[in-house]
């Protein structure tokens, strides 16, 4: 669907209800569970500054407007 694999450096997004931890955070996909034929969660693993940040070492992104890959 969005090209994105297990493996792949995303940088992935926090939207105003989050606040002043809202924007753009970086990491690796580690899992990606479906929901449905057209819907998945990555479960992504957070580099140190984000996880400094957001207190969390993994996340997982539904909304896939809020994640995109990084070359």
């Amino acid at each position: 669907m969005n090209g994105i694999k297990s493996g792949d450096r995303v940088e992935i997004h926090l939207d105003e209800k989050f606040g002043d931890r809202s924007g753009w955070y970086r990491g690796v996909v580690t899992r990606i569970d479906p929901y449905s034929q057209h819907r998945c969660f990555y479960w992504v693993r957070l580099d140190d500054e984000a996880q400094a940040v957001l207190k969390t070492g993994e996340i997982s992104v539904f909304n896939p407007k809020h994640i995109r890959k990084i070359e």
